[in-house]
This record gives structure tokens, sequence and C-alpha cells, in this order.
């Protein structure tokens, strides 16, 4: 499965981000997400699949760790687009700028003098 196929799920992407502070166990991903232990076990497995967790068995228990370099991947194919909508955040925050100086102007203009 692709990067993009497994995080394309919400409840998988919300793994990741209770993962994002370390590695946890199936029973605190539970805890943490509120979904049930089959369904946390599923999405692990995908998530396994895709390259994105890894786990590392301690035990009886199974932690679950982010594994970074797949989202380094998509981190660097998304770069050019990031630059693209940047440029046209820059520009909407100069015509916000202006719209408000133009705003601030024209309240002054009107207040009567005192």
């Amino acid at each position: 499965m692709s990067t993009f196929a497994a995080l394309a799920e919400p409840n998988r992407r919300l793994l990741l981000d209770a993962l994002r502070d370390g590695a946890r166990t199936v029973n605190m991903l539970v805890e943490a997400i509120g979904l049930s232990q089959p369904a946390v076990s599923k999405h692990l497995r995908i998530l396994r699949e895709a390259g994105l967790v890894v786990v590392r068995p301690e035990g009886q228990r199974r932690w679950y760790e982010v594994d970074a370099a797949p989202l380094a991947d998509l981190d660097a194919w998304l770069e050019p687009y990031r630059a693209h909508w940047a440029t046209r955040l820059d520009a909407l925050e100069r015509h916000l700028d202006n719209t408000a100086e133009r705003s601030r102007t024209a309240a002054q203009e009107k207040e009567p003098n005192a």
C-alpha cells in the first residue's frame, strides 16, 4: 500500500498523531484513540505494510513507533506545492494589509476635527 493510500484514512492519521510523541502499545492506542482493539490492530497492520510504522517486540508487548522515512519522501513531494501556496498566501496577505490600510485611512478622513 502506498503512503498516500495509508494516510487517506482518518483513523490512520489519528494513530500516527498518537505515535508522534513516542512508542505505544495497541492497548495504549485503543485508549488514546477510542477505537476498538481489532480496528486499531487492522489500521496498524496497514500502516506497517506502508512502511509508516515499525513494531518492536518486548516480551509479551509490541511497541509501535512512527517510521519517518516515508513521511520525509511525502514532505519532499509536497515541497513544490508548499512553495506555490506560500506565494499565493503572501499575495493574499498583501491584499488584506492594503485593504485594512485603506479602511483605516478612510475612517480617519471621516472623523470630525476636534
